[in-house]
């Protein structure tokens, strides 16, 4: 299983309903709409990095009212 932090900027306005949304996508575990340089973060999980990239490209990033993503995957040293 991986899984990874997305840290989100929106539109103006729009934190609150990018979380709503993104909180009903399936592999998305958590998402907070927070204060900050980012307006959202997210925690996300798959069972590969691939389909982690796919997450994010293919169904995060087509969310209306993103303007930017930042993935940061969880590792354990």
């Amino acid at each position: 299983m991986v899984q990874a932090y997305i840290l989100i900027q929106t539109e103006v306005g729009k934190a609150s309903t990018v979380a709503r949304v993104i909180g009903e996508i399936p592999g998305v575990v958590q998402a907070e709409d927070v204060t900050g340089p980012y307006d959202v973060i997210v925690r996300a999980q798959a069972d590969t990095v691939d389909e982690l990239g796919k997450l994010v490209v293919a169904r995060i990033q087509q969310v209306d009212g993103i303007t930017r993503t930042l993935t940061c995957p969880v590792v354990h040293l």
